[in-house]
């Protein structure tokens, strides 16, 4: 079991949870949560909750292969009005928001986010660590080789899960000397890997226990699926299904999903499967 305090709210991870994708974005790669507007938000953060998630992760940047970066001050102006929107009506949710810049971090937690989660872990701003490690919130520490605006155009490893795996060594270190308590790794499936690297990476991804961390997957609706079965991410509904039920069976304690009930319920299978209920 895992122990994650938000902010005095405490998450107990004793069965794998659902963190739910809420993208306050213009060019998200999933058009699902495109143009959704300050009711359309909530709206779909009342569905997340009632559906199941523990956790809402709120994005103000794209992160998409290629995507362009955007400052600091605009994501800000993204991601503030939603946090507070969303704090104001759903008191008790766990608010995560997905950012790789210091500032914004800051900005949130001040305005009622209980958690940080960062692509870079701490790569693409070296004030990030020290400054969650301020704010005393849990961090998301995932990998990435590269940075989005190029990380898809030929990544290449000796070996990705002994290189990933490094990588968290390191970084989890780092993160405990500068005094963060509750660290969460990602393996960052889609993130400068091609897909024969994350299905590697999702083949063995109970190596990544050693480090005795909460473990979080995030393949929903990615290009691994998608190109795979040659559809759209609109059509990937069905294979992310599949990709976070052998999550699961591999270590995951997180699925961070844009589909909070299909994911809820492969954890509910997942339980009945390994403690079957009487008759």
């Amino acid at each position: 079991m895992f122990t994650l305090n938000c902010k005095g709210k405490i998450i107990k991870i004793e069965t794998p949870v659902v963190m739910g994708i809420i993208n306050a974005t213009p060019d998200s790669f999933y058009e699902g949560h495109l143009s959704l507007e300050h009711d359309g938000i909530l709206a779909l953060a009342k569905k997340m909750i009632d559906d199941g998630a523990r956790i809402l992760d709120i994005g103000g940047q794209s992160s998409r292969p290629g995507s362009k970066r955007i400052s600091a001050e605009d994501e800000i102006k993204r991601v503030i009005p939603v946090v507070k929107n969303i704090r104001a009506a759903f008191p008790q949710s766990i608010i995560s928001v997905d950012t790789y810049q210091s500032a914004v971090a800051r900005a949130a937690v001040a305005e009622g986010a209980d958690m940080i989660n960062d692509i870079s872990a701490g790569e693409m701003d070296r004030e990030m660590i020290p400054t969650v490690a301020s704010l005393q919130v849990p961090y998301v520490c995932m990998h990435m080789k590269g940075i989005p605006e190029t990380m898809q155009l030929d990544p290449v490893y000796d070996d990705v899960v002994k290189e990933v795996l490094d990588f968290f060594i390191a970084k989890t270190n780092e993160c405990r000397r500068a005094g963060i308590t509750d660290v969460i790794i990602d393996p960052g499936f889609g993130f400068g890997k091609t897909i024969s690297h994350n299905f590697t990476l999702l083949e063995q991804l109970d190596l990544f226990s050693l480090l005795g961390k909460p473990l979080l997957a995030g393949l929903s609706r990615k290009s691994t699926i998608y190109r795979t079965l040659n559809i759209s991410p609109q059509d990937a509904l069905n294979g992310t299904t599949v990709l976070n039920t052998i999550a699961i069976q591999n270590g995951a304690s997180i699925l961070r999903v844009h589909d909070v009930k299909e994911a809820v319920q492969v954890i509910s299978l997942m339980n009945a499967y390994k403690k079957p209920l009487p008759g």
